[in-house]
């Protein structure tokens, strides 16, 4: 007979339950809900009895569920990829400067026509992390590097096109 964690028997009567169940199509997790025991245990008895589970439902959700997550990643990979481009634009757009300081933490900012060169480099690094991200999510089909000179394919190498 099967055992659960706590050593209570699966009863006849849950026995022919489960039987029962699994006759009416039912699957495995929706089996062990309904008569209120674990899936392990519904598993050992349907195994027992000879019975096994029609996988096609779990194959079937398993794929969609694939898809759906395929599908979320391209969409992350698109809006990393949407930020990696608005921050590089913000590399050449005006942008307002301001310090805090003195004594009085004293509140001061101006207007440049490019952000200064330490924002620069944290907008540069921002935008390539978001990128590098994006490519990670979804990568760019590998091209045919047969035509391409040995300049090229070194300078491919270089930026990380292979």
């Amino acid at each position: 007979m099967a055992v659960r964690k706590d050593m209570r028997k699966v009863t006849d009567a849950e026995r022919a339950e489960i039987i029962r169940l699994h006759g009416e199509g039912k699957g495995r997790n929706e089996i062990a809900r309904l008569i209120g025991r674990a899936q392990r245990t519904v598993s050992i008895v349907c195994g027992e009895e000879g019975l096994v589970f029609d996988v096609t439902m779990t194959e079937e959700a398993t794929r969609h569920r694939v898809a759906q997550l395929a599908n979320r990643r391209a969409m992350l990979a698109e809006a990393l990829q949407d930020d990696a481009e608005r921050l590089t634009a913000q590399l050449r757009e005006p942008a307002t400067v301001y310090r805090i300081g003195g004594s009085s933490n004293f509140y001061t900012e101006r207007q440049v026509d490019e952000p200064p060169a330490d924002a620069k480099k944290d907008l540069m690094g921002a935008a390539g992390i978001a990128s590098k991200k994006s490519l990670k999510l979804v990568p760019p089909e590998r091209e045919d590097t047969e035509g391409l000179t040995a300049v090229d394919q070194w300078l491919r190498g270089m930026i990380g096109g292979e």
